[in-house]
């Protein structure tokens, strides 16, 4: 079992001992930190926080006593309940509330769950405001209000609806064009709140949708990571349906994959791609994307004159270069868009809304679009960590190695090869070393990939 604190929120296993776990009293410490954190940001004033969950199985169980926890600590309460991450964070923003709290632990598999913290601005805190957080989880020694104190629920009431209309509202969001197009589109939402949201989104913009796995159980169907393994099914009842495209979402509804009309995968690589590239047709700037994402992105903002900017891995570490270079879109290779017109935060409903529009405006099937843009292919390995592994001496060690190639080492390593790159990094949300490559082709960046796993197996001697 397993409890990870990170740049990513606190994540762990559900059960099992405290401490190594997400056990109900580490729920109740970090939400403790947290809140003391943001009153400290705060002095003196009543403060108020949104509350929003994905739909797995301890779901509910976290949420209340995360909520009992505010509640004891003085904290007004707005309740969202099954809701996407993005929708929690417009949630924050739209109620002008002090912070929010969204327990979701994204693509992580069922027996996870995690807290993950958001500022007033309905952004994730920064590293350094996370580890104000910890600090303050470590000190223990709270001191809780007495009667007259303790928060208050002000309200418990959805906000996807409200988040759908904020999406079909933006300028750039063709409603009427997509709706002429009327696209037939298969949806896969893993069981989780995508299920509620994604069909009700699409049913607005005039499409005919096929459900699959929009059931919000919080029961699985496949491996919540919408990589190309997890998503046969979708491939298969794509052609049997005949299919415009498909949607693939992850559980919190942040990430966003599409598959092609015969199947293939659109690959979650180009999701900011595409969506770039209809952005930057209207409106131009810069773009910025983190350091394990494709090449693709950067030679389509060339393609309009404009700059490309590279982050470390990490939503918060996207949205602060976003906002240093006043890039007019942004995000991460794993099928997270960025859209700041309408907030900071990694959202596959505005994807999905601008994506579409841009596919009925171009006239294109998904195979002709995606036959547009650069063939780079990736490949994603992990190394699983143990104890008696130092990754900073592994990482040392290669970036020694190639200190003659062009090295990059804000996040890990990456270097960049003419024609390939690889990005070494340890993960923020499970024990593992990352290996990500991409090349000309598959076969070239599985063989750069299998080079620096065997490397790395050298220096660690396993």
């Amino acid at each position: 079992m397993t409890l990870i604190k990170s740049i990513s929120g606190i994540r762990g296993t559900i059960g099992g001992t405290a401490g190594e776990n997400l056990t109900p009293p580490d729920i109740v410490k970090f939400t403790t930190a947290y809140i003391r954190f943001i009153a400290q940001r705060n002095s003196g004033k009543k403060l108020t926080i949104v509350i929003g969950r994905d739909a797995r199985l301890s779901g509910e169980l976290v949420s209340d006593l995360v909520e009992g926890t505010l509640l004891a600590c003085g904290a007004d309460v707005i309740n969202v309940g099954l809701c996407t991450t993005p929708a929690t964070e417009m949630a924050v923003i739209t109620y002008r509330a002090d912070g929010g709290i969204i327990i979701t632990a994204s693509h992580n598999p069922r027996q996870w769950n995690a807290l993950k913290l958001l500022n007033s601005s309905g952004e994730f805190l920064s590293d350094a405001e996370g580890k104000q957080v910890l600090a303050y989880a470590e000190e223990g020694d709270f001191a809780y209000p007495a009667i007259d104190s303790i928060g208050h629920v002000l309200s418990r009431e959805p906000f996807n609806d409200r988040h759908i209309e904020q999406v079909l509202s933006l300028p750039l969001v063709d409603v009427e064009a997509v709706q002429a197009r009327r696209f037939k589109v298969v949806v896969d939402a893993v069981n989780s709140v995508g299920g509620i949201v994604m069909p009700a989104l699409l049913r607005r913009l005039g499409c005919e949708v096929v459900e699959l796995n929009c059931d919000p159980t919080g029961e699985f169907a496949h491996n919540p990571e919408p990589l190309p393994e997890n998503l046969t099914e979708i491939s298969a009842v794509i052609v049997r349906e005949k299919a415009d495209l498909g949607i693939v979402v992850d559980p919190d509804v942040d990430r966003l994959a599409f598959v092609s009309e015969d199947g293939s995968m659109f690959v979650e690589e180009y999701t900011l791609v595409a969506v770039a590239d209809y952005i930057l047709s209207h409106t131009a700037g810069d773009t910025v994307s983190n350091l394990s994402s494709t090449r693709a992105l950067r030679d389509v903002t060339a393609r309009y004159g404009c700059n490309y900017h590279a982050s470390a891995v990490g939503e918060v570490n996207v949205t602060a270069k976003m906002k240093e270079v006043g890039a007019v879109i942004g995000g991460e290779g794993n099928g997270g868009v960025i859209y700041p017109e309408l907030h900071y935060g990694r959202d596959a409903l505005v994807g999905t809304a601008l994506f579409l529009t841009f596919l009925a405006k171009k006239g294109m099937t998904m195979t002709e679009l995606r036959a547009t843009y650069p063939a780079y292919y990736a490949s994603k390995n992990k190394i699983e960590l143990t104890p008696a592994i130092d990754v900073d001496k592994v990482l040392h060690e290669i970036k020694t190695r190639y200190i003659h190639e062009n090295v990059n080492d804000i996040d890990g390593v990456k270097i960049d090869f003419p024609d390939s790159w690889v990005h070494l990094r340890k993960s923020n949300t499970e024990p593992i070393i990352r290996v990500y490559t991409e090349a000309q082709s598959m076969t070239e960046a599985e063989a750069l990939a299998q080079r620096f796993i065997a490397e790395i197996k050298e220096i660690c001697q396993i």
